[in-house]
């Protein structure tokens, strides 16, 4: 599933297994609680431990920047595989959300 780490004003998820439309919808919520405070300015998402990861997946990532930019925040990605780095270029995250 996922599990976090929020120091000063930088939240760490990481996610781990398969990151598709079941596991979006549940991490959805409790993520967007945690990305609501307003301590949080940096989001990263570290998904060395995915094994999979689809569409869902990545519209869970654009919703999430798309919370966090609108109060001036930013995010990124870190532990990407060969593989979630092609989808992530392929689709166009790179284009907002920064890979480190």
């Amino acid at each position: 599933m996922f599990s976090y780490d929020l120091r000063h004003d930088k939240l760490t998820v990481r996610l781990d297994g398969e990151l598709d439309h079941s596991m979006a919808a549940r991490v959805r919520g409790e993520l967007d609680r945690l990305i609501d405070d307003a301590r949080v300015r940096r989001l990263v998402f570290d998904v060395s431990g995915l094994r999979f990861m689809d569409s869902s997946g990545i519209g869970l990532i654009i919703g999430r920047y798309k919370r966090v930019s609108r109060r001036g925040g930013s995010v990124a990605v870190t532990g990407q595989d060969r593989r979630i780095d092609r989808l992530f270029q392929m689709s166009g995250v790179y284009q907002v959300v920064e890979r480190i």
